[in-house]
């Protein structure tokens, strides 16, 4: 999938809009007071019969005050607004949990590849794929994501990851729905 890096400009009142590079129908993949970075796949337009992912600017970084959903957006439109001072809007206790795990996410992370249900066990009653503490290596599996009932298994490796690393913690609760690029685990070399 093609991606697009948004534009960034200051906000009256400090926030920071991120705004649309095309022309299109947008859809944010983020639930509101999610935390946002530079180079986080904040949602997709739909662009010519395309979808294109669209990912947050270098520097870029804040709490999401909206989660609008499904519409029509111009060239320069914003798409989202975020607050770089890291306030929480009003907000249930859930978004607030959300929040501060993304908050420390920082460094070294595996990211979730696609938008889904995260489970972190095979099945009831089974042991974990992971734990913090422990190990991963490349190929070895994460975690399962449910999207539309197919359950797709997500492999630890890719671009910018050492081949060996140690999780330091599990961004995500299990069966905690996800967005693609969304921080999932914190880890580091070994």
């Amino acid at each position: 999938m093609r991606r697009r890096t948004a534009e960034s400009r200051t906000l009256d009142g400090g926030e920071v809009a991120l705004t649309s590079p095309l022309p299109g129908f947008w859809r944010t993949h983020l639930r509101r007071a999610a935390y946002v970075r530079g180079g986080d796949v904040i949602g997709s337009l739909e662009f010519l019969g395309s979808t294109i992912d669209v990912v947050a600017p270098e520097g870029a970084h804040g709490i999401l005050h909206d989660d609008a959903g499904w519409r029509a957006v111009g060239y320069g439109e914003v798409l989202i607004a975020l607050d770089p001072r890291g306030g929480v809007p009003s907000s249930d206790a859930s978004d607030v949990a959300a929040t501060t795990r993304h908050a420390k996410a920082s460094g070294l992370v595996f990211t979730a590849p696609l938008s889904g249900r995260f489970f972190a066990k095979p099945g009831p009653g089974k042991p974990a794929f992971i734990t913090a503490g422990a190990e991963v290596g490349e190929g070895q599996t994460i975690c399962m994501l449910e999207v539309m009932k197919t359950f797709h298994r997500v492999t630890y490796g890719g671009g910018g990851l050492p081949p060996r690393a140690r999780v330091l913690a599990i961004l995500v609760e299990d069966e905690a729905d996800v967005t693609m690029g969304q921080a999932i685990l914190q880890l580091e070399p070994v």
